[in-house]
């Protein structure tokens, strides 16, 4: 008499169902491979990359909507309690006077204080600028 040894029956890793097929299947459909991938990125650490795009992402769509008609100044206080973040820019531009002109693609701010108070001039990218 012969025996056959004791095999685990292999369960979904996201739902836990008993699985049939393929001897190296991990999922029992494609939901199910989708949802525990989810799952385990949420649960991972915000990778660098990730971060530094979303603050580029808000810092541009701040910048552009405080800068409606092209050129604009604004409290820095005011813009920094929506989560704009100077740090985070993609490129600068030097103007004649010397002034440094930090961009976040096509919308450029400039740090200067007025009477104590922080405050930045809001500009837009323009041909002369290249």
């Amino acid at each position: 008499m012969r025996l056959i040894p004791f095999m685990k029956i292999k369960t979904c890793l996201a739902c836990e169902k008993p699985l049939s097929g393929r001897s190296d299947k991990r999922f029992c459909d494609l939901h199910c491979k989708s949802t525990y991938h989810y799952k385990r990125g949420l649960e991972r650490a915000p990778r660098f990359y990730n971060q530094v795009d979303n603050q580029l992402k808000t810092n541009r769509r701040l910048l552009k909507h405080y800068n409606r008609a092209g050129k604009a100044i604004i409290r820095a206080s005011v813009i920094k309690a929506e989560g704009f973040n100077p740090n985070f820019f993609t490129h600068y531009w030097k103007n004649k006077k010397g002034d440094v002109y930090l961009f976040v693609y096509e919308y450029g701010f400039f740090k200067k204080s007025d009477n104590d108070i922080e405050k930045y001039v809001l500009i837009q990218w323009q041909e002369y600028m290249n």
